[in-house]
């Protein structure tokens, strides 16, 4: 039985530990965090991502968990609509998705859904040897293991890419902004609405309703260029974003007098990776890792779960042999990847512009969007473009070897 180590307890590697167990590997995932991740932000199921949670089985308890958005809803200073984007737009393949769902409520499935894998929480890869027969690993502790294959599941700060394919500069792409995160106790009772205040200088203050109506998780985002700062010094970064949000309206001040007691505060630079190979000899990488879009594009649940599972299969179709399973999983995966990383039009310029006449300009658009021809058009449109990835139906019988059948993704 083949042994793999998966660097991440995110999404991409529980999803991918599900598959490798499935599929009869012996997986081990590793995730610094002392345990599984609660909170963070609304990540949504869309096209063929859908597909693979099917095949999971856990989309009964994703229908449980999942989130009920109405749409997104811009608003002015003074808490006044500007503008509006129902889940309905597009047959929701719009801004907010049928299947809305906490980042760690998704994350918590998966993980009980891969409750007889090894995890090891509270450590991380320091060290990473290969040779020809397997991949030596040294980790945060001092353990030391040895496994056949090792993937980076660990997202776009990935210490597996950087200890096995080169400095992060090399792979991550700033677009020009940063986003933080975390739970407040809400302003406002948000009737089930995403909303958005846009100031200009590039400033973005969110609120996206919680499970419990008492609390929201908010977004605050900015437009700047790449900046120096400690990631582990969570103080520093909260008070970088008290810097460029204060003295703005809606609710943002109360939001900002929440920051000292958030214990889920999460802060990130709006990045982009682009990885030309996805694996180097037994070392391989998934989601985030290799290819991310970015939060802007809002694809990367789907690349995670779709990438876990074409990966696993991939190496079950061939014994494992990662020679010809990593060149497999990256060509059949390679035309989602580009699909589902392309940025929304305007990209961080036309979401958060820089004046108010910039603000003023993307509300018009929005609203000619949303008028009855123009959705019409653009769900014709959306539904016109299929994911642009057929998948497989990977599948291990008892005493026969694996059947691989191919079916258009609908």
């Amino acid at each position: 039985m083949k042994t793999v180590l998966i660097s991440g307890g995110g999404i991409a590697g529980p999803a991918l530990a599900f598959w490798l167990r499935r599929f009869g590997f012996a997986p081990t995932v590793v995730e610094i965090a002392p345990g599984p991740r609660p909170g963070g932000q609304t990540v949504d199921l869309r096209g063929v991502s859908r597909v693979v949670a099917e095949r999971m089985g856990v989309m009964p308890a994703i229908a449980e968990r999942k989130m009920h958005e109405r749409g997104l809803e811009y608003v002015r200073a003074d808490g006044r609509r500007s503008a509006v984007m129902h889940a309905e737009l597009m047959d929701g393949a719009g801004p907010v998705a049928e299947i809305e769902i906490l980042r760690g409520d998704l994350a918590a499935i998966l993980t009980e859904a891969t409750a007889e894998v090894e995890y090891v929480y509270g450590d991380s890869i320091t060290q990473l040897h290969q040779d020809t027969t397997g991949v030596d690993v040294t980790l945060a502790s001092g353990t030391q293991r040895r496994f056949d294959l090792v993937i980076g599941a660990d997202g776009v700060h990935s210490r597996v890419r950087r200890l096995a394919f080169g400095p992060e500069e090399e792979f991550v792409q700033h677009l020009g902004g940063y986003t933080s995160y975390f739970t407040v106790e809400t302003p406002e009772p948000l009737d089930h609405w995403f909303k958005v205040y846009t100031a200009p200088r590039g400033r973005w203050v969110g609120l996206r309703p919680d499970h419990d109506p008492r609390f929201a998780r908010a977004l605050l985002s900015f437009r700047s260029p790449v900046i120096s700062y400690d990631r582990r010094d969570v103080a520093a970064q909260k008070q970088l974003v008290r810097e460029q949000f204060a003295g703005l309206g809606w609710h943002t001040s109360q939001i900002l007098n929440q920051l000292d007691k958030a214990d889920d505060f999460y802060l990130d630079s709006t990045s982009r990776v682009v990885v030309p190979q996805w694996s180097r000899g037994r070392i391989a990488l998934v989601g985030d890792a290799g290819y991310c879009g970015s939060p802007m594009a809002g694809h990367g649940t789907a690349l995670s779960l779709v990438g876990a599972y074409v990966l696993a299969g991939e190496l079950a179709a061939v014994d494992g042999d990662h020679v010809r399973a990593f060149p497999a999983y990256q060509a059949r995966m390679q035309a989602y990847a580009d699909q589902r990383m392309e940025l929304p039009p305007g990209g961080i310029k036309m979401a958060m512009p820089m004046s108010s006449f910039g603000i003023r300009y993307r509300d018009f658009v929005l609203r000619a969007m949303t008028s009855r021809l123009m959705a019409g058009a653009l769900t014709k449109m959306t539904l016109a473009k299929p994911d642009a990835i057929d998948l497989p139906e990977y599948s291990v019988e008892r005493g026969h070897p694996l059947r691989v059948a191919t079916e258009q993704a609908q």
